[in-house]
Parts: structure tokens; C-alpha cells; sequence
């Protein structure tokens, strides 16, 4: 019989991670990548961004897998193009758990990713998209922001940075959400007991490859319960303090093609 491939899925974050900081995959990346599927690997997107968000990527690297989104919110078959699971965040909740935010570290701005494939990413005014090139519609006021299903909240605050703001924010909303820091300018509030770990999971059930055979990369602290649930966990040069710290080895950074360094000596 042949001898069970070490590394089964290759589980890579988007932002700061596979993506160049010009929102590209590079060639490099991109014949990496090719080098594991002809090893006989999967690769698997677990992103925090909606399934909005990323149709236009998926379609520029002709990707027809399963894709994690939303912070595991949501789990996206994108050949088929269509929504398998998506999990909500309670608005009566989330609204409460706001409040809960601002009576310790005063006003924040806030932002939603509605539900579904084609769901809205609404913004209050004062709110700063982390990422421009992220498509947003503009609402008057906070009630605006509950008008439909919603999987995720964003949060930032115009002085707290955000692992000070990430901290409050897991005091102050106890089990009325998941608290994380997803990058520069992201604290998000996803329903409570989902991550992309849980995301990760539930994809490889599906895909049948146990969690030590998954090799991921991520480069923030929202990719932490991912890597829990992987075999090889690999940070990005670029990566925060406390994803290095539980990291398995530190690659270059995603400006650096370090997704692709990984896979080249483990695919090559």
C-alpha cells in the first residue's frame, strides 16, 4: 500500500498570509501550491472574510474547493458555488454585547458581515474599512446595522489599539460572543463557540484527513484556534507575537512568498 501523505490539506489564512500586501497571490505562491496538488494535497482557505469577499480570488486562482469563511461562520463550497453551513450571530446579542464594550472603553464604531452568499458588509459612520479594496455600504445609524441575519461584528475603537481593545472586549462580552483580533484594525465579535478552528474541523471531517495531517498557515491571533487543530502549524514572518509563540516553525512573510517557502521543501 502506498504510504499516507504527511501532509493531507494545506490550510492557509488569506490576509497576511497567502495574499501579497497588494491583495495577489503570487507565482510563486501559486506554483507551490500547484506542486502540493500534484503530491496529492488539498488546499483550504480559512479566512475571517465573507463569502463575498472572496469570489473574486476564487475565481482568479480557479479554486473549486471548500473554503472556511467568516471566521468559520461560514462553510463555502466554491465549486458549486453555494453556502453548506452557516452559523449566526444572535443581533439582540450582539447589540447587547456592544454596549457592554463602550460602558468600559467608551464609543466605539462597529460594522456587520450579513448572512448568506450574498450578504452586505453594512458600516456606522465613524467606522474605517481595515481593508479598502473590501466592498462596504454606509448606514445612519446602529439599528441599520441588525436589518437582516448577521455572522460577524467588527470593532474598532479611534484610540484603544487592538490587543488592548481584543482584551476589554473578551471581559466585557463573556459568552454572548467569541472575541478575536484578526489584524490591524479588526476586533470581531462571531457567534460564541465558533473560530476557524471549528471551521477547520467540520472541512476536514468532510474532506476525511485527520488533524495531523493538516499544515497551517496563519499570521494572527483569530488563525490561533487553527493551528490547535493542525499537525504543522507554520507563522508567518509578519505574524503576531502570540501566533510565533505557538507555531511549529516561523516561515518569511506573505511579502516574502512564505507560504510558498514552506511548501516548496515540503512538496518540492
Amino acid at each position: 500500500m502506498p504510504t499516507p501523505l504527511a501532509h493531507a490539506l494545506v490550510a492557509t489564512d488569506l490576509d497576511g498570509t497567502l495574499l501579497r500586501p497588494d491583495d495577489t497571490v503570487s507565482a510563486r505562491s501559486r506554483t507551490a501550491l500547484g506542486r502540493a496538488a500534484a503530491a496529492g494535497a488539498r488546499h483550504l482557505i480559512v479566512t475571517g472574510r465573507p463569502v463575498p469577499g472572496i469570489r473574486a480570488l476564487l475565481a482568479d486562482l480557479a479554486y473549486t474547493g471548500l473554503v472556511v469563511c467568516g471566521q468559520g461562520a461560514q462553510l463555502y463550497d466554491a465549486g458549486a458555488g453555494r453556502l453548506l453551513r452557516s452559523t449566526t450571530l444572535d443581533r439582540e446579542a450582539a447589540d447587547t454585547a456592544l454596549g457592554k464594550i463602550e460602558a468600559e472603553v467608551g464609543a466605539v464604531f462597529a460594522a456587520v458581515d450579513q448572512d448568506g452568499a450574498d450578504g452586505v458588509t453594512l458600516i456606522e459612520t465613524g467606522y474605517r474599512m481595515p481593508n479598502p479594496t473590501l466592498p462596504a455600504q454606509r448606514v445612519d445609524s446602529r439599528d441599520a446595522l441588525w436589518a437582516k441575519p448577521v455572522i460577524k461584528v467588527l470593532v474598532r475603537h479611534p484610540e484603544l489599539g487592538d490587543d488592548a481593545l481584543a482584551a476589554v472586549a473578551r471581559g466585557a462580552v463573556g459568552d454572548l460572543a467569541t472575541v478575536t483580533m484578526a489584524g490591524p484594525g479588526t476586533v470581531e465579535l462571531a457567534p460564541y463557540g465558533v473560530d476557524k478552528g471549528t471551521g477547520l474541523t467540520t472541512a476536514g471531517e468532510l474532506l476525511g484527513v485527520g488533524a495531523e495531517r493538516i499544515v497551517a498557515f496563519g499570521d494572527m491571533p483569530n488563525d490561533l484556534p487553527m493551528f490547535a487543530g493542525s499537525g504543522l502549524r507554520v507563522a508567518m514572518g509578519n505574524a503576531h507575537p502570540e501566533l510565533r509563540a505557538a507555531a511549529d516553525e516561523v516561515t518569511l512573510t506573505n511579502a516574502e512568498d512564505g507560504v510558498a517557502v514552506v511548501l516548496e521543501r515540503l512538496y518540492g
